[in-house]
């Protein structure tokens, strides 16, 4: 007799013999019962412990709970009819929780005096710009979580990680704490980048905490599309090099200027001036994939912004 192995010759008895065959359910159940592969529950018959001819029963069940699938939800709490004033109380103590404030409307002005903050060199994902791991637990408090902030990029003037120079005071610091040190002194800046910037999971916090810190622009050769689009909704600009070699005219104590914002519109390109520190500029050309909705974005703050007026309104 053969011992039968459902996958694999020699798994079950090491013998080379030994056959191997996909068997259903009713040839198992048919070899079980009757010893005979080519035995048919419904129509044929056994031999009983009397020498009586009998035949299966038909299986019984019941198909669908005689009660439904309705579920009983001790933990579900029905909204309230009328959440006008309802309260939302975080305490400011907390580490892991923040109610988040409004991002700022666009100035109605073009943006000028942007501080370079990095020129990340090769592959940076979301998780080079937003880092998971611990840094999760932060997920809830962006203040926190943003002090991660494109740690994992790679600078293209000294090939580090999360070590870039402080155009303000002359040093090299961390991402997070540098961009924090613009912020306090009312300095915008812009973040350029290289091929596919973004990629990888669609991390919301990744376009969130450039902007709750201060971060103006992304510039880059190309996006990955969901991050573009995640930097449009918290009022950003994302931008693309029309020409992909003026990324290697990005100097390091770059000041830079975005001219036509107040004209921006759908399928006009924007002009940006690179003054370098040797006291010469050059003018580079910039595309974006705005639409109008998208540049309503902008020019609130925010796709949010736009949700909460909304809401006021009725």
């Amino acid at each position: 007799m053969h011992s039968f192995n459902r996958n694999f010759a020699k798994r079950a008895d090491g013998n080379p013999n030994t056959y191997a065959f996909v068997a259903s359910p009713e040839l198992v159940t048919a070899l079980a019962i009757a010893g005979d592969l080519t035995f048919n529950p419904i129509t044929d018959t056994l031999i009983n412990e009397k020498g009586e001819t009998v035949k299966l029963d038909p299986p019984t069940g019941v198909e669908l709970p005689a009660k439904g699938f309705a579920v009983d939800d001790p933990g579900y709490q029905a909204p309230a009819a009328d959440g006008s004033n309802v309260q939302v109380i975080v305490s400011p103590e907390s580490k892991r929780l923040q109610l988040l404030d409004p991002f700022a409307a666009w100035e109605g002005t073009d943006l000028k005096g942007l501080k370079l903050l990095i020129k990340a060199k090769g592959k940076c994902t979301t998780d080079h710009i937003s880092m998971a791991g611990p840094w999760l637990k932060f997920r809830g408090h962006l203040d926190n979580i943003s002090n991660n902030m494109l740690i994992g990029a790679v600078n293209f003037f000294n090939e580090k990680t999360d070590n870039i120079k402080n155009q303000l005071t002359g040093e090299y610091g961390t991402v997070p704490t540098t961009q924090r040190s613009y912020k306090a002194a009312g300095v915008g800046t812009i973040v350029v980048g290289d091929e596919n910037y973004g990629e990888g999971s669609s991390r919301e916090h990744a376009a969130m905490e450039p902007r709750h810190l201060g971060v103006r622009a992304v510039l880059v050769k190309s996006f990955a599309r969901i991050h573009e689009t995640n930097l449009k909704k918290q009022g950003m600009l994302a931008l693309t090099f029309v020409n992909k070699d003026d990324y290697d005219k990005i100097q390091e104590d770059d000041s830079i200027d975005i001219i036509g914002l107040t004209e921006f519109a759908p399928g006009k390109s924007l002009t940006l001036v690179l003054h370098h520190a040797d006291g010469t500029s050059e003018n580079i050309e910039v595309n974006h994939t705005y639409n109008d909705q998208q540049i309503e974005w902008f020019k609130a703050g925010a796709a949010l912004n736009i949700i909460r007026k909304q809401f006021s309104a009725n």
